[in-house]
C-alpha cells in the first residue's frame, strides 16, 4: 500500500496517459500491421486508414475494455466473469481475433469452463505463447495502483484466462509491474529494473528484457510471439525520451504493429502522462464498445475510464493476493 506522500494528481495524469496511450498505439499501428519494417527516412507519424478507418482502435483495445469492465464490476479480477465478457465480445464477431484466442474462446462459447478450455488448447499446442493477453493488460495495473501484490496476482489471472503459457503470464505481470512504478514517476530504466526484481520471470525472458535496449532496430522481429512484443515495447520505452518517439519507433517495426503499439503506448503513456500524447492523435482516436452497441469511444472517454479504474482501487477486495 502507498502513503499520502504519493503525488495523486501525477498518478491520475499518468494513468490517463496509460489508457489513452494504449489505444492510440493500437490505432497508429493498425495500418502497419503485417507490413514490413519502415525505413527510418519514411516513418509513419500520422493516423492512416488500413483495414479500418484512420484512428480506429482494434481488438487490442476492445479486449482491454472487457478487462476494465470486469474489474469495475468485481473490484478484483474474477476469471469466470472475465471469460464471459470475452465470449460476448467473440460472439459479436469482431473484425480480428488472434488464432490462440479464437481457439480458446470458441471452446468457451460452447459452455466449456474457461480453465478447461485454456488447458486443452495449451495441451494441444504447448509452445503457443502469443501476445493476446499482453495487449490488454493495462487495466489491471490501473485498478491495483495501490497494491503491487494484488496487481501481480490479477495480472497472472488475466493472462491465464486465455494464455496460460508461463512466458505469457510472466510478460503480463512484468509490464504491469513496470506501469506500477511509472505511475509514481519512476524513470523507465529504473521501473524496468524494479519490475524484474519483484516478478517471477523465466531466465530466458529476463535476459531478453535486459538485452532489449541494446538490440539494433533491424534485429527486432515484432511478431505475434509474446517475447517479440515485449522486446519491442521495452526497446521503444528505453531508447527514446518521449511518448511520440517511443510510439513512432515501435509501430514502424511493422509486423504485429498494432499490438506492439498498444503495449508501448501503455508504458510510454504511464511514463510521460496524458498531456504528452499528441493532440492530433487523441482527436483522431475512436472505436466502438461494446461491439454492435453503437456506443462510440474516444480519447476523452478512455481518460474517464482511467479515472474510474484509479478511483476503484479504494474498493478493491482486501483479501490476500496469494
Amino acid at each position: 500500500m502507498i502513503g499520502d506522500a504519493v503525488d495523486a494528481k501525477g498518478i491520475l495524469d499518468r494513468a490517463r496517459g496509460c489508457a489513452v496511450g494504449a489505444a492510440v498505439g493500437d490505432a497508429l499501428g493498425m495500418p502497419l500491421e503485417f507490413g514490413p519494417r519502415r525505413p527510418l527516412g519514411g516513418l509513419v507519424r500520422e493516423m492512416r486508414p488500413g483495414r479500418l478507418p484512420a484512428g480506429t482502435f482494434t481488438d487490442d483495445t476492445e479486449m482491454a475494455l472487457a478487462v476494465a469492465d470486469s474489474l469495475l464490476a468485481c473490484s478484483v479480477l474474477d476469471g469466470k466473469d472475465l471469460a464471459q465478457r470475452f465470449v460476448a465480445w467473440y460472439r459479436a464477431e469482431p473484425a480480428d481475433v488472434g488464432n490462440h484466442t479464437r481457439a480458446v474462446l470458441s471452446r468457451m462459447a460452447t459452455g466449456e469452463a474457461w480453465d478447461c478450455a485454456v488447458g486443452e488448447v495449451q495441451r494441444t499446442a504447448p509452445a503457443s505463447a502469443g501476445n493476446g493477453s499482453l495487449m490488454r493488460s493495462w487495466p489491471v495495473a490501473l485498478v491495483h495502483w495501490r497494491d503491487l501484490d494484488r496487481l501481480i496476482a490479477d495480472s497472472r489471472l488475466q493472462s491465464q484466462v486465455t494464455h496460460s503459457h508461463p512466458e505469457c503470464v510472466a510478460a503480463v505481470s512484468l509490464v504491469n509491474a513496470i506501469i506500477y512504478s511509472l505511475l509514481r514517476g519512476t524513470a523507465p530504466a529504473e521501473a524496468v529494473l524494479m519490475a524484474l526484481q519483484c516478478v517471477d520471470v523465466p531466465a530466458s525472458l529476463r535476459a531478453l528484457v535486459q538485452e532489449a535496449p541494446k538490440r539494433p532496430r533491424e534485429s527486432l522481429q515484432n511478431s505475434g510471439w509474446v517475447r517479440h512484443t515485449l522486446e519491442s515495447a521495452i526497446w521503444g520505452l528505453m531508447t527514446t525520451d518521449s511518448f511520440e518517439a517511443a510510439l513512432v519507433q515501435v509501430v514502424n517495426l511493422g509486423n504485429d504493429a498494432d499490438t506492439a503499439g498498444a503495449v508501448v503506448g501503455a508504458l510510454a503513456g504511464a511514463a510521460y502522462g496524458h498531456a504528452s500524447i499528441p493532440e492530433r492523435w487523441r482527436d483522431a482516436l475512436h472505436g466502438e464498445w461494446p461491439l454492435r452497441s453503437g456506443r462510440q469511444w474516444n480519447a476523452e472517454r478512455l481518460a474517464d475510464l482511467a479515472d474510474r479504474l484509479v478511483a476503484s482501487a479504494a474498493l478493491a477486495d482486501p483479501r490476500p493476493a496469494g
